[in-house]
């Protein structure tokens, strides 16, 4: 393995003569974060900052570690052409793979592909046997000799189960065995590009176990878990990096190259703040643009709350909130099931007191998911339960419910009443879901293969429809339904 040597500046001078000098600058996780949103400057101010790395250093790569869909409307519906043509003008050289590649059909993925002008890379998702995607890259910058190879987080085939199952997800840590060797014969410095993280995960490695494991990777830039690096972490001699997440950052990383030995010199994750950096004229034009084609119609009016409905990440994977009754309460509302079912990780925003646009609800959902129900006969429904019971504060598995009330103990459920009556062993409930969860997304395994039906109806839908029913909301309430201890 070509050595990583961390040394003082005053080193790096005394070698520069023979030195090269490589730029990395990388975002990841943008999920249609692309405009000016708050303090921070979206794309256009990113570009910016590239640019100035590239007139600092013409030997930079721009990279981003994965990610591009599902968080904001207008990019949203319009399958994240908006990022991708941004992207696309900024030059971007490669995106590793990210789990939210397939929160839609493989049509769309295949369509965002055809769109950029850069490659999409992941090495361990196979089809047939077969890498399904292009699996690295070989770039020759500024006479070094530069391989970059894609990976994506495992656990993806858990938590996009939906599409991802129709993908053979091979285990990252052999992959990497058989290739990095291969790319060490022909580059003189290897990036793996990951989608990964560095939390724990629900199959698979994460990022440092892969930089733990595997020989040969001089540099990991990562993705997947939003983690945003002070400095870089170094495992086994591999130099891990991360931007954070929405574009908020831009991680810069400056290396040298010296008869074949990479060199860290610098590393700074730099905010993207739109007060300070003045945006790229062209990107910010194209974005303009696409902001207008996306936004005409998430401006209608659907309701109104004097509360807010609470769906913050770090509260609604925690407990329950009132914004999770709310929405399972729609699917019981518009499907007639005795009781509804939904993962915490689906709801990605709260609404704030006020008018309730069409946008605020697509922010809440924006995963197109649809309203499914499935005949859960009572054992099955027990270890449905038993299953949510397992589920630690902070994964996006964790249950809101609607029908149902339990108490979770030591990792078990207990009192189930549905509806107010303990479960019958010998009925079939109907169990109002989403597509995701019935198909066994998030490790809801227990719905896969039991009958049932897709109503059709786009859950972001129903909940406009029940909202419009309610308004105004003036309380809602947010415990009594899974009871923790």
């Amino acid at each position: 393995m070509k050595k990583v040597l961390l040394i003082t500046l005053l080193l790096v001078m005394a070698v520069f003569v023979m030195a090269q000098r490589l730029t990395i600058v990388h975002i990841n996780d943008t999920h249609g974060h692309i405009w000016p949103e708050g303090e921070f400057g979206g794309l256009a101010a990113v570009a910016t900052l590239v640019n100035q790395a590239r007139a600092e250093n013409p030997n930079t790569l721009f990279l981003h570690a994965g990610d591009i869909n599902t968080g904001v409307p207008e990019s949203d519906l319009q399958d994240a052409a908006p990022d991708i043509v941004a992207l696309n003008l900024m030059k971007l050289d490669a995106m590793a793979i990210g789990n939210h590649e397939f929160d839609n059909d493989a049509s769309v993925l295949a369509k965002q592909m055809d769109i950029a002008s850069f490659p999409f890379l992941s090495a361990n998702i196979y089809k047939d046997g077969e890498p399904a995607f292009q699996e690295y890259i070989i770039k020759e910058v500024g006479g070094i000799k530069v391989a970059i190879v894609g990976f994506t987080a495992q656990e993806t085939e858990i938590l996009e189960y939906l599409y991802a199952k129709d993908y053979e997800w091979m285990d990252v840590i052999e992959v990497a065995k058989e290739i990095i060797p291969v790319l060490e014969a022909q580059a003189d410095i290897i990036i793996a590009l990951t989608h990964m993280g560095s939390n724990p995960v629900l199959a698979g490695p994460n990022s440092w176990e892969l930089a733990k494991a595997v020989d040969g990777i001089d540099v990991i830039v990562d993705g997947h878990s939003h983690t945003f690096y002070e400095r870089p972490e170094i495992i086994n001699e591999t130099i891990i990096v991360s931007a954070g997440e929405w574009a908020k950052n831009v991680g810069k990383l400056d290396l040298e190259i010296v008869d074949g030995t990479v060199i860290f010199v610098s590393f700074r994750n730099l905010p993207v703040l739109a007060e300070e950096i003045k945006p790229d004229f062209a990107v910010a034009t194209v974005l303009d643009y696409f902001k207008k084609a996306g936004g005409e119609a998430l401006g209608i009016v659907v309701g109104e709350t004097t509360i807010k409905l609470e769906g913050d990440r770090g509260v609604v994977r925690a407990q329950d909130t009132n914004l999770g009754y709310l929405i399972c309460d729609a699917m019981v509302w518009k499907s007639g099931a005795d009781l509804a079912i939904t993962n915490s990780g689906g709801i990605r925003a709260s609404i704030q007191a006020g008018p309730i646009t069409y946008r605020d609800i697509l922010t809440v959902l924006p995963f197109g998911n649809t309203l499914y129900v499935v005949d859960v006969p009572g054992t099955a429904l027990r270890d449905l339960l038993e299953y949510t019971a397992t589920r630690e504060p902070g994964q996006g598995a964790m249950a809101q419910v609607s029908g149902v009330t339990y108490v979770i103990e030591n990792g078990e459920a207990k009192d189930i009443l549905v509806n107010g009556a303990p479960i019958d062993d010998n009925k079939v409930y109907k169990v109002a879901t989403n597509n995701y969860l019935a198909s066994g997304g998030d490790g809801y395994t227990v719905l896969a293969g039991l009958s049932g039906y897709d109503t059709g109806f786009v859950l972001a839908d129903v909940v406009v429809e029940f909202v419009g029913e309610i308004s105004p909301i003036t309380a809602y309430a947010d415990s009594g339904r899974i009871t923790r201890k």
